[in-house]
Formats: C-alpha cells, structure tokens, sequence
C-alpha cells in the first residue's frame, strides 16, 4: 500500500534526513520526500497498519529534524 502525505520542512537537506529516517523505520517498504512539492510518499509493508507505522515514521524525522511536521 502506498499513501502520501503532506510536509514541511526548511531545507533539501533537512528533508533527505526525514526520508532516510523513513525509509529505517520497520514497517516502510519505501519512502520518498520531494522537497520541491512538500510530499512524503510512503510504501507500507504487506500487513502493516499505516497510522501505526507512520507515527514511529513521525517520530523517527523528530529525531533527526526536530522542527519539522508530517501531516497524518
């Protein structure tokens, strides 16, 4: 399953963080961050929850770009 979601954050660096936290949170097949369109696309594991998994998502950009949003 592959949904998309609306972010913000400041820079194209920033947002390489986010889509590398993204990508190593367990339950993420895949994750893209367009910085240009403000988007995380994101692909699920076969079986996940994507709320669930998207909030350790969340949690795991917070860490490595403390300012930055994904709008679930």
């Amino acid at each position: 399953m592959k949904k998309s979601y609306k972010i913000d954050v400041d820079c194209a660096n920033c947002a390489n963080k986010m889509e590398q936290a993204a990508k190593n949170t367990p339950g993420v097949k895949d994750a893209v961050v367009n910085f240009m369109t403000l988007k995380m696309n994101v692909e699920f594991e076969d079986g996940q929850d994507a709320k669930a998994v998207m909030q350790e998502v969340r949690k795991n950009c917070r860490k490595v770009e403390d300012d930055c949003e994904i709008f679930l």
